[in-house]
């Protein structure tokens, strides 16, 4: 996948988009960039900066007196921006893919955990808490069916079963390497492999998985725009998806559902850039982010999960039930090892490349 696409993140509910192409925001830090009283954080744009802007970015300069100013930039710009030592911007807030990548590069401060006064880093999933980063928000790809195709819970209800196009006939969809990533760990479960022991991955196993049910798959999808259209015109019955993307759709109506088990989990993270003009400003800022109370205000904006787990006591339990990252989520899915992915990129990348073309 390439580096500009790699800042980008799946679609949420009423926002974000996801394509091959580069971030349309154009990168702009007007006037002087820097002032002491400000935090600059890389963000995704759209509606997702008037969701954190409501909830995270004016609640926290009422209480600091710290501005935050919101842009837009590509890995691309932001690893020009560190080997030129002209880091104009302070917090990166984006998938963690780029920011393993960024960390790889040293271009990343580590977090620092022990300043936080607001948040306790042990309310925060082990999983999401890294030395250079942290998460902010879960989201999860999902097995999702048609309801009018497979009625009263006579769906698959795992990989192996999506798998199993003898006993759940009819069109499916996986995901395309431009999505970020093909679905290798969803190949690897329907092929017997448990869900700790995924990583490292035996691709050849995954492609070889992925060959017997190619025969079904109406597409390989490359957005999230795209699996929501095949699921909603009824072009495919089965498919992994989003589970923002396929929330969206139920909430309208559609004749869908989903299955936790098996989902997998996946983050949007927060980090430090190296070299910041402002780094307290930004340690602060994560800090203020990571409060629970403040997590369940734009998690639940986003329809997508708090990584900081005492927030799902401030949410209704009907929309906990809808959010991954929820316990019950947590215990039936698995965490995309992205630093696998990240070092293995270009492998996985010529191994796709041969097996869809042949």
């Amino acid at each position: 996948m390439p580096d500009n696409s790699r800042l980008l993140i799946p679609n949420r509910r009423r926002f974000l988009t996801l394509s091959g192409a580069a971030l349309a925001a154009p990168w702009i830090i007007a006037g002087p960039a820097r002032a002491a009283g400000q935090v600059i954080v890389r963000t995704p744009g759209g509606a997702y900066d008037d969701v954190m802007r409501r909830h995270v970015y004016e609640p926290f300069t009422k209480e600091t007196g710290i501005t935050v100013m919101p842009v837009a930039a590509t890995v691309a710009k932001l690893m020009a921006m560190f080997r030129a030592n002209n880091v104009e911007l302070d917090l990166i807030d984006t998938g963690d893919g780029p920011l393993v990548t960024l960390g790889r590069a040293g271009a990343l401060e580590p977090i620092d955990y022990g300043s936080w006064k607001w948040s306790k880093p042990e309310d925060v999933a082990p999983e999401y808490r890294h030395e250079l980063r942290v998460a902010n928000f879960v989201y999860a790809s999902v097995l999702a069916y048609n309801k009018e195709s497979f009625p009263d819970g006579k769906n698959p209800k795992s990989w192996a079963e999506f798998w199993d196009a003898g006993k759940f006939p009819g069109p499916r969809m996986l995901a395309d390497m431009a999505s970020s990533s093909p679905d290798l760990e969803f190949a690897l479960l329907a092929d017997g492999v448990p869900r700790d022991q995924i990583y490292p991955m035996d691709l050849d196993r995954a492609f070889k998985s992925l060959s017997r049910i190619r025969p079904n798959i109406r597409k390989f999808w490359d957005t999230g725009a795209l699996s929501a259209q095949m699921l909603s015109d009824k072009e495919v019955v089965l498919g992994s998806i989003w589970n923002g993307r396929l929330q969206t759709l139920i909430d309208k109506g559609a004749p869908l559902g989903f299955e936790w088990a098996e989902n997998m989990i996946q983050v949007q993270s927060l980090s430090i850039f190296k070299g910041s003009p402002n780094k307290a400003n930004a340690q602060k800022l994560v800090d203020f982010m990571m409060q629970p109370s403040v997590q369940a205000k734009y998690s639940k904006d986003l329809e997508y999960g708090p990584t900081n787990l005492k927030a799902f006591d401030m949410l209704p339990p009907e929309q906990v039930q809808r959010m991954p990252g929820s316990p019950a989520a947590r215990q039936g899915g698995f965490m995309r090892n992205v630093e696998w992915l990240e070092a293995n990129r270009d492998k996985v990348n010529r191994a796709w490349s041969r097996w869809i073309l042949g």
